[in-house]
């Protein structure tokens, strides 16, 4: 695959994943994803694979896993947080540094009373745009 399909059902299949907090599932479906796509757009699914796996470690307990699984995916997504392939990266950070800000506090050892807050898991935010190769939407 020389361009990234950003209309791959597999994209739609990990967001809904996501959202519906299946976090191994989305880690799956995205990896999937992730392994055929060359080109810089690579960096940003990395770091979207990461945070759904932050998400996972965070929900069962894997404090420190969560913590650096969520720094490396801000760096892999954060040069895209323009926006790419429909999602709004810019928010989905955002969200997830909200997620993560009590458990990420530098502390001297791990946190053991802290939870994942159902209220403040990011959901992934995606325009409902047909998608060329490209990355922009089509315009009908």
């Amino acid at each position: 695959m020389t361009s990234p399909n950003f209309s791959d059902a597999r994209i739609e299949e990990g967001i809904r994943l996501f959202n519906e907090c299946q976090f191994f599932a989305c880690h799956d479906v995205l990896e999937d994803y992730w392994s055929e796509v060359v080109g810089p757009e690579k960096s940003f699914f990395q770091g979207l694979i990461q945070a759904a796996v932050a998400l996972f470690h965070f929900e069962g307990g894997n404090f420190g896993g969560a913590c650096r699984m969520y720094a490396s995916s801000r760096e892999y997504m954060s040069p895209s947080a323009e926006g790419i392939a429909g999602i709004n990266v810019a928010k989905l950070l955002e969200d997830m540094k909200t997620c993560f800000a009590e458990l990420c506090v530098p502390r001297s050892s791990y946190p053991t009373d802290v939870q994942l807050n159902p209220n403040l898991i990011p959901r992934i935010d995606r325009d409902n745009q047909p998608y060329s190769q490209s990355g922009i939407a089509d315009d009908f």
